[in-house]
């Protein structure tokens, strides 16, 4: 044990001794997450109130065919401007969000009591034109209820007559769970940060003392090169964890400043503590698979060539949960990255986590750790480790 301690003694004096690293290392996260946050954030929530609250301008094509229903959209702050020669190009052309046609027959349609008709022209692929779709179609909706229930009371008919079903909806989403779905991105930085906290020192301590040729006589003392290893795998996790610490604090900080609903997450400390816990793994299963992996490569190059795949592995399961989105099983508590995804979208949901789920994730995130750390181990043994490329 005293070996170990060492060795992560001087490895971390060495890191340390190098500032300009050590800076970016331990600041990149805390900087990147509250920019993340509060700039996206306040984007988002200024761009939303925008679009829901100003005045809405959409080019009408046929108004004068529907003068009541024109009326009756600026009354919900929604007016017409010039129409264009070809809607389907302007909506294409994102020269306007949507574009509303009124049937030139809408006026006969609408005296004789028929369904008089309009159309909407708009892009669904275009995230931008959601609200505003949304808002004319709402505004639509409500003139034609309205209208059908003067028709019927016109006629001596009850509204309700109209109605065969009457369909009322309850939204059993707290509202932490709505916040969650804010959040999407927020468990694959969390994770990167974590997975790659200590990678520069992992790398460093072994593929870099192995060309500067400073890991042979290392390996060459009495001591046990599996503890020597060790030693090194636990500098990088403290690292990494000082690291996360820090990504954690600005998290909270982040959070008590985000605008909007972003500000209501809980950030208490208890909740900070449970999100720690919960990347606590992820710290040594990076660790000790960079570990690994800068053990069986020749040069510090070849090693940071891995970096590129490995940012990738965090957003697979985002990505798979984006376009398949499953149902909470406990087997997905033990898969790396999906486990720590599913993890912190609970956390930041507020939702129980069950005992057997807790003892899953941790089961199965330290054992993987454990595992790749005898693999690494087995690497640290073989001679031509100490042979520079």
């Amino acid at each position: 044990m005293s070996t170990i301690l060492t060795v992560a003694r001087k490895e971390l004096v060495d890191l340390f001794r190098d500032r300009r690293t050590v800076l970016l290392g331990l600041l990149l996260g805390p900087l990147i997450l509250p920019a993340l946050i509060l700039g996206i954030g306040s984007i988002a929530e200024k761009k939303m109130r925008t679009q829901l609250e100003s005045a809405l301008e959409i080019p009408v094509l046929g108004a004068e065919h529907a003068p009541n229903l024109m009326r009756f959209l600026e009354g919900r702050n929604i007016t017409a401007k010039a129409p264009p020669d070809d809607a389907d190009a302007t909506v294409r052309d994102q020269d306007a969000e949507l574009v509303l046609k009124i049937d030139p027959a809408f006026g006969e349609q609408w005296r004789d009591s028929r369904s008089a008709r309009v159309e909407l022209v708009y892009d669904s692929s275009r995230q931008d034109s959601r609200i505003p779709v949304e808002r004319v179609r709402g505004a639509l909706a409500e003139y034609s209820r309205l209208v059908g229930a003067l028709r019927g009371i016109s006629r001596g008919v009850s509204p309700e007559a109209g109605f065969a079903v009457q369909v009322t909806q309850r939204d059993v989403a707290t509202p932490e769970a709505r916040r969650g779905m804010l959040l999407a991105f927020l468990p694959y930085v969390l994770i990167l940060l974590s997975f790659l906290g200590g990678a520069h020192l992992v790398i460093d301590v072994t593929a870099g003392e192995r060309e500067r040729q400073s890991l042979e006589p290392l390996l060459a003392t009495p001591a046990a090169r599996s503890a020597i290893m060790s030693g090194k795998i636990l500098a990088a996790c403290l690292f990494g964890m000082l690291s996360l610490l820090l990504t954690l604090l600005a998290f909270k900080f982040s959070f008590s400043l985000a605008p909007g609903p972003l500000r209501l997450v809980d950030v208490t400390l208890p909740a900070m503590a449970l999100l720690l816990l919960v990347l606590l793994p992820m710290v040594l299963i990076g660790t000790t698979l960079l570990t690994l992996i800068a053990a069986s490569v020749k040069s510090v190059k070849e090693a940071q060539s891995y970096m590129s795949v490995l940012m990738f592995l965090p957003i697979i399961p985002t990505v798979v949960l984006m376009v398949n989105p499953v149902k909470n099983q406990l087997w997905q508590f033990t898969v790396p990255f999906l486990a720590q995804n599913q993890m912190i979208l609970k956390l930041v949901r507020s939702e129980a986590i069950t005992a057997s789920e807790w003892a899953a994730y941790l089961g199965a995130g330290f054992g993987l750790g454990l595992l790749l750390w005898l693999l690494a181990a087995r690497l640290y043994h073989r001679e031509k480790l100490a042979i520079s490329a």
